[in-house]
């Protein structure tokens, strides 16, 4: 915005939200700073914290003492989110909506549907993933406006330039409803950028201009983003541009739901095991809480080196609720073991996911990856982008680690090692990653500087390229499907701000009559271009969603009559995709919507 006081960097994560901001024209030398979000922390009690844990907390009548959901700027609201809702949602895990953001960008439901808490009691008001993305993003902007703007509406959040982060491997529809949740929550005009672009701006803005002596001209580094929710790749290269250094981004990894989320819940399997033992059994709300708790016993662990065990406490379910809780604990041994062996496992380069057969009756819920090694799923990522005869892309000389999971030492000591093996006798070195937790926000925030030239900038565009599907002209076959074909109407590494037409491909188009176009993509066909038609993909292209239009028929049309059109394809300055049918002569101009509400594989 050009009367913008301030950019301003939001992390929207699956574990915690973060916000740093830098006055709009300051010089990006200096690293942004953090913003302390003001949250509930206890019943009636507002503490500001850097972080704002992404729950959500829908109590009951007697969950929550009268007035103590008030805010500073608000009596208050049917629910909480921050600190209070994940502590107090521990304790009533069918209240509290968590992981918000896989939800979001999952294909197999309504992203728009009121259906989280997932599997909550009937008497709970329910949200979708998008109203609950909107209210974490309404709670930053209150709390923002609250503390920076309270003498000058100017400083108010929605009329600063704001950078909002979102997973390199977000589809086109997440990004699109990412967008849609912001707009709600009262933030018009912001701009996406992809989580590990921004891990890496954050290193550039804690270095400043000691850059350059870190990392030179074939360095190929590798971010590492390891989150609560999804685990994400990125390759960015240093290349030579004019005689200076430059960085380009040259590969994203598939969408892998991964993460901290993962870990929880099999720490939660070892300590029930370990109560079973006992004889102590749990039912399944019992479990549900003890999930949450062993999420706190992670995260205790992860960020006090000295601390050698932590409590792990479940509420019992009869009347002498005190009395009856079950108590253990785990130890730092155990998480190590668990998690180290269990999800960075040795292997060869040769070690891909394991890709077991589908049960075809299954409960609904987050897609998980059946094969927990984030490590293969890292041998599978490199294998597809790294050329094995050096005249493409290298192997990484350098890792950049981001995510809360990665904060772990032995962790990031693990995939050094398994690069290390991988790699032979090249080295392999860790950049220096800044604070973990607010890294996202501050490089998002200096990133908004570099946009306006006040820094360098990665250059990446479009994370993946998109395709239409395009049935063949073919007659029909008793018993043989009517093959279909990929059109590349975006390719990889396409601008923000860029509009591409295909003048040379014309379609038709049914108009009077709902017409259903199939959204493709690729994160490995880096070099198809606009226009191109592929007929054997091979499994490097996926469906995304669909899309819908419809041209109503004019009065010398009859309804169902095919029109010819071109396809015209835009990658938004905002960091979204979108597509629109053409009339040769231009007078219609159709957008293509997607069609979020159709779930496909659950």
């Amino acid at each position: 915005m050009a009367d913008s006081q301030y950019v301003v960097g939001i992390d929207l994560g699956t574990t915690h939200c973060a916000l740093s901001y830098a006055p709009a024209n300051a010089e990006m030398q200096d690293e942004p700073t953090p913003f302390r979000i003001p949250q509930l922390v206890n019943p009636g009690e507002v503490d500001g914290r850097l972080l704002l844990p992404s729950f959500m907390l829908l109590p009951g009548a007697h969950d929550v003492p009268e007035g103590g959901l008030r805010l500073p700027w608000t009596d208050g609201h049917d629910y909480a989110v921050g600190a209070f809702a994940r502590e107090r949602g521990a304790e009533l895990p069918s209240r509290l909506v968590a992981s918000a953001k896989s939800w979001l960008c999952h294909t197999g439901v309504d992203r728009t549907a009121a259906l989280l808490p997932w599997e909550g009691p009937d008497d709970v008001q329910k949200v979708s993933p998008v109203e609950a993305a909107r209210r974490y993003l309404q709670h930053l902007r209150h709390a923002w406006n609250h503390e920076m703007a309270a003498d000058d509406p100017a400083a108010r959040l929605e009329h600063q330039t704001v950078l909002l982060t979102v997973p390199a491997s977000f589809d086109a529809v997440a990004r699109e409803l990412t967008v849609r949740a912001a707009q709600e929550a009262g933030l018009p005009d912001i701009t996406l950028l992809e989580e590990p672009q921004a891990a890496f701006y954050a290193w550039l803005a804690a270095q400043g201009d000691d850059w350059r002596d870190a990392i030179e001209v074939g360095d190929s580094i590798l971010v590492c983003d390891v989150g609560g929710g999804t685990t994400d790749f990125s390759l960015i290269e240093v290349v030579e541009e004019d005689g200076a250094l430059d960085l380009q981004r040259v590969a994203v990894g598939e969408h892998i739901t991964l993460g901290g989320d993962n870990m929880d819940l099999t720490l939660a399997y070892a300590v029930r095991h370990k109560l079973a033992q006992d004889s102590t059994q749990l039912d399944n709300w019992q479990f549900r809480a003890l999930t949450h708790q062993c999420r706190k016993a992670k995260e205790h662990l992860l960020s006090d080196p000295a601390a050698t065990e932590a409590p792990v406490v479940i509420s019992g379910r009869g009347s002498s609720l005190i009395g009856g809780s079950i108590r253990t604990e785990l130890t730092r041994e155990e998480i190590q073991n668990i998690l180290t062996d269990g999800f960075f496992p040795h292997g060869a380069l040769t070690d891909h996911p394991e890709r077991k057969p589908k049960v075809g009756m299954r409960e609904m819920g987050l897609p998980y990856e059946s094969d927990p090694a984030i490590t293969r799923h890292l041998a599978a990522f490199l294998s597809q982008h790294v050329s094995p005869n050096g005249e493409g892309t290298v192997f990484p000389s350098a890792v950049l680690f981001n995510g809360g999971v990665m904060k772990a030492e032995g962790l990031r000591h693990r995939v050094l090692d398994v690069l290390q093996q991988w790699s032979g006798a090249a080295e392999v070195r860790a950049l220096p990653a800044p604070d973990l937790d607010t890294a996202v926000a501050r490089g998002a925030c200096y990133y908004g500087g570099a946009r306006e030239g006040r820094g360098i900038r990665i250059r990446a565009g479009a994370p993946r390229s998109y395709y239409i599907a395009v049935e063949s002209n073919m007659p029909a076959v008793p018993g043989v499907p009517t093959p279909l074909k990929a059109l590349c109407v975006l390719p990889f590494g396409t601008e923000e701000g860029s509009a591409l037409r295909i003048p040379e491909k014309e379609f038709g188009l049914v108009v009077g009559e709902d017409a259903v176009f199939t959204l493709l993509a690729s994160t490995t066909r880096s070099s198809d271009a606009a226009g191109a038609i592929v007929d054997d993909w091979g499994g490097e292209i996926e469906e995304v969603a669909t899309m819908e239009a419809r041209f109503e028929a004019t009065s010398e049309e009859a309804s169902g009559t095919v029109i010819p059109v071109v396809l015209e394809s835009a990658f938004t300055e905002v960091g979204t995709l979108e597509l629109y049918c053409a009339t040769r002569d231009g007078e219609q101009r159709r957008k293509l919507a997607f069609n979020i509400r159709e779930t496909q594989e659950a």
